[in-house]
């Protein structure tokens, strides 16, 4: 069993930045596809940014260039870094993980979750 208490989340205005952070609860997460998913007010979750099995890292078209990823296993966290934000980055996020084949956005796959925290962006 895998748990997650996610921090960082807050309000800032258009052109800021945020470091999102995922503690998890094991000594490492290697053998786990590790994602941050996203659901705007009033819309569908989605992608944000992947940390595979390998270490190969994806991003959300939205995001690239602008959101980085990184896991760190002496802290046991994965983080979120978002630079540059825009009000459409406003959203609940959410840490997510999985051990089984396959590591992309499809959200079924994935057995455990963060609580969430919010991000608010003004313009």
């Amino acid at each position: 069993q895998v748990q997650f208490v996610e921090s960082g989340g807050g309000s800032v205005q258009a052109g800021g930045s945020l470091r999102l952070s995922c503690v998890y609860s094991t000594r490492t997460m290697d053998e786990y596809c590790m994602p941050w998913f996203r659901q705007p007010p009033g819309k569908e979750r989605e992608g944000v940014a992947l940390f595979d099995f390998d270490g190969t890292i994806s991003f959300a078209d939205s995001v690239k260039g602008r959101f980085d990823i990184a896991k760190d296993n002496t802290n046991k966290s994965l983080y979120l870094q978002m630079n540059s934000l825009k009000p459409e980055d406003t959203a609940i996020y959410y840490c997510a993980a999985h051990s089984h084949w396959g590591c992309d956005w499809t959200q079924g796959r994935y057995d455990y979750w963060g609580q969430g925290t919010q991000v608010t962006v003004s313009s």
